[in-house]
């Protein structure tokens, strides 16, 4: 039985010394979180850091795919769902817009994000802080592949929800930290922070610069430790990456991500890792929702995928380790030595 090995989907360089950062550090959506204010008065600083920081957890408690929250309630109302008998539960005034977004982003990306499949993520045991490698019962998987779990499923009026496909089980882990980015950046613009960087597990956003010059990220090697390329992150950019290499398990040397394909049940294996730049309002959501389709897609349709989400920056990395990249991506690359 392998270890699981768990990794950050990007790194964040912060070069120079002596300069005027405040840098906090949580453990929210089961990652690592760091928020990075440059030039801003101390005090100031941490207050709305501490803000960000206190508005994640409690969007962690409402958001998360298994642990009881706000989430999880409504997971259990429609699992009750009956042929001919919708099951109806309310919605907070936060949840009813964001299951309203992640619909509309499912329809664009084709169904590949399908926040609904999460009786999937859960099947192959990724519903859990720590899971061991194995394989599910292979009738399991089909039986709620044919049960066809989808964002289409439910319905949503004011703040109520209704479904009637018991096999519906909502799991935003594609969504959250996007939509936990756009939130951030928010709340400091909203307080005068200007120039900041906000990761979550990989999930970036900028805001501002850092000493006259945009900000600094770079894109992790998927099979080693370490950058494969950097790049410049303009205000308002958000990057999002999907990988093979955080959330998996290795089974009769086989490697099993939680990047689960809604058309056949299994996880993902024609890709590596998956980078995708956005821009303007909501850019953190969709370079978080991006990623997924993307990667699932594989080597001959990602292009399309991308054009057809408003993705015009996009690395992609294939199983075998092929690297290409959409003609905007690649202007901006800069690759470590004996990256590619």
């Amino acid at each position: 039985m392998k270890r699981l090995f768990t990794a950050l989907l990007a790194l964040v360089l912060l070069a120079g010394c002596g300069e005027k950062l405040h840098k906090q550090q949580s453990y929210v959506f089961g990652t690592l979180v760091e928020i990075t204010v440059y030039d801003e008065d101390a005090a100031k600083a941490k207050r709305v850091t501490n803000q960000v920081l206190k508005d994640f957890d409690a969007m962690h408690r409402t958001l998360h795919a298994w642990q009881p929250g706000t989430l999880e309630q409504v997971n259990g109302v429609l699992a009750s769902a009956q042929p001919g008998k919708p099951a109806t539960a309310p919605l907070t005034a936060e949840l009813a817009p964001i299951l309203s977004d992640a619909a509309r982003l499912s329809a664009l990306s084709e169904g590949l994000f399908n926040p609904a499949i999460g009786n999937l993520v859960r099947l192959w045991g990724f519903h859990s802080d720590t899971f061991e490698p194995r394989q599910p019962d292979p009738k399991e998987i089909e039986r709620l592949v044919k049960a066809h779990p989808s964002m289409a499923d439910l319905r949503i009026d004011g703040l109520m929800l209704s479904g009637a496909n018991p096999a519906v089980r909502l799991d935003l882990g594609g969504y959250a930290k996007g939509y936990a980015l756009d939130l951030a950046a928010a709340t400091m613009k909203s307080q005068g922070v200007d120039n900041a960087l906000i990761n979550i597990g990989g999930n970036i956003m900028a805001l501002g610069q850092k000493g006259g010059q945009p900000w600094k990220v770079g894109i992790q090697h998927p099979r080693r430790a370490g950058a494969l390329a950097m790049l410049e992150l303009h205000d308002g950019e958000a990057i999002g990456t999907s990988g093979d290499y955080q959330r998996y398990f290795e089974l009769d040397g086989k490697r099993y991500c939680h990047l689960i394909d809604p058309r056949t049940g299994w996880p993902a294996n024609r890709t590596q890792a998956v980078t995708v730049i956005a821009h303007g309002a909501n850019a953190g959501t969709l370079s978080d929702v991006a990623s997924k389709p993307l990667f699932i897609s594989g080597p001959s349709d990602w292009r399309r995928l991308a054009d057809k989400m408003g993705i015009r920056e996009a690395l992609f990395i294939a199983a075998d380790g092929k690297i290409e990249t959409t003609p905007e991506m690649a202007k901006r690359l800069i690759w470590e030595a004996g990256a590619k």
